[in-house]
């Protein structure tokens, strides 16, 4: 069973989505991400009335309000915050989440290698928590088309959530649906339509038939798996296939620097193995692709196959009380930015009418 839920666009805008809410003074309802002298970070949502505490005294949200981004506050004792709008790898990694976020290093490595551009259609499987979702929207912009499907409706809900939350509203070009990839795609979505689809699931090579079917000649498969076993599983079976060309795959580990004078070195930390990416493109109908000599043949047990299950590659399930908590936490933020606008609105309105 499948269930379609459709997105509109905000009435009269003129900008592309999103794009507003990125420009000007701060506004009531807003996120704005604050940093200490000590460069401890943390983000609020701007509320008039409300106070932001921590153990060396309060800053009132008012004083934010209305003030430039890259302003310096103090709060009731003289600690300083420098204030600046949450990056988008910023939001990621601290929003509301029911499953593991796709990592800004490979979000960005799937919007390059995976050629999403203005205006692509492009379909995707694994909503998760919506981060690859939102940059895939900014890559196909409001002219473009993104088509996501998730099996699980709690997932849905809290992506739904980030969206809206960093868009400012629905976006035109999203639409999402519940119920299993390789069956509703083809449903859905006319054969040969499809520029990109990306694929972040457990069992990529089950969705083969049904991505060969919507995918056009040309069009890029690009494929986010976690363990070597899943990434050889589905190249083997790219290969067997014959509709594609032959798969590419890497991993990309970011390293961050310390800089204090001279001091400068590498990070005892790093972000290093999150997944592996495979890119691959359809042929047209009836070529076969090229046969490249290998050294080895790749043959699989039972025992391989069943590697990839979730118990196997160290998933841990998340209790259906943590996503409800998630997906209450992502429709909030939504809620309190909307009527924070309507009541900004509202009181705009009697002014002038005052007047």
């Amino acid at each position: 069973m499948s269930q379609t839920i459709n997105t509109t666009p905000q009435e009269g805008s003129t900008e592309p989505h999103g794009a507003s809410s990125r420009r000007g003074p701060f506004r009531a309802g807003e996120r704005v991400q604050l940093t200490d002298e000590r460069g401890r970070m943390n983000t609020i949502t701007l509320t008039p009335g409300t106070a932001y505490h921590t153990h060396k005294g309060f800053l009132n949200h008012d004083s934010l309000i209305g003030q430039s981004e890259g302003c310096m506050v103090e709060s009731n004792v003289g600690q300083q915050y420098q204030a600046l709008r949450p990056l988008l790898s910023d939001f990621v990694l601290s929003m509301p989440r029911g499953a593991a976020v796709v990592y800004p290093k490979d979000a960005g490595q799937i919007i390059t290698m995976g050629d999403i551009y203005p205006g692509a259609r492009v379909v995707e499987a694994g909503v998760g928590s919506g981060a690859l979702s939102i940059s895939l929207l900014r890559a196909v912009g409001d002219n473009g088309y993104l088509h996501s499907f998730e099996r699980r409706e709690e997932f849905a809900d809290i992506a739904r959530g980030n969206v809206e939350t960093i868009f400012g509203g629905p976006h035109p070009a999203w639409k999402i649906s519940l119920g299993d990839f390789q069956d509703q795609v083809v449903a859905q979505e006319a054969p040969g339509s499809v520029d990109r689809v990306v694929l972040d699931m457990l069992a990529p090579w089950e969705c083969l038939d049904a991505v060969a079917t919507v995918l056009a000649p040309g069009g890029v498969w690009i494929n986010y798996v976690a363990t070597v076993t899943q990434l050889s599983r589905t190249a083997e079976a790219i290969r067997a296939d014959g509709r594609f060309t032959e798969p590419d795959a890497w991993e990309s580990m970011v390293r961050g620097w310390h800089l204090e004078g001279l001091a400068v070195r590498p990070d005892h930390r790093m972000v290093a193995h999150t997944g592996f990416l495979m890119v691959t493109r359809r042929l047209a109908d009836g070529v076969t692709g090229l046969n490249l000599k290998k050294k080895a043949k790749a043959e699989f047990s039972d025992e391989d196959l069943s590697a990839w299950t979730p118990e196997a590659v160290g998933e841990r399930a998340v209790s259906d009380r943590k996503l409800r908590r998630a997906a209450r936490d992502a429709a909030s933020t939504v809620q309190t930015k909307r009527t924070k606008s309507k009541n900004i609105a509202s009181d705009d309105a009697d002014g002038d009418t005052d007047q």
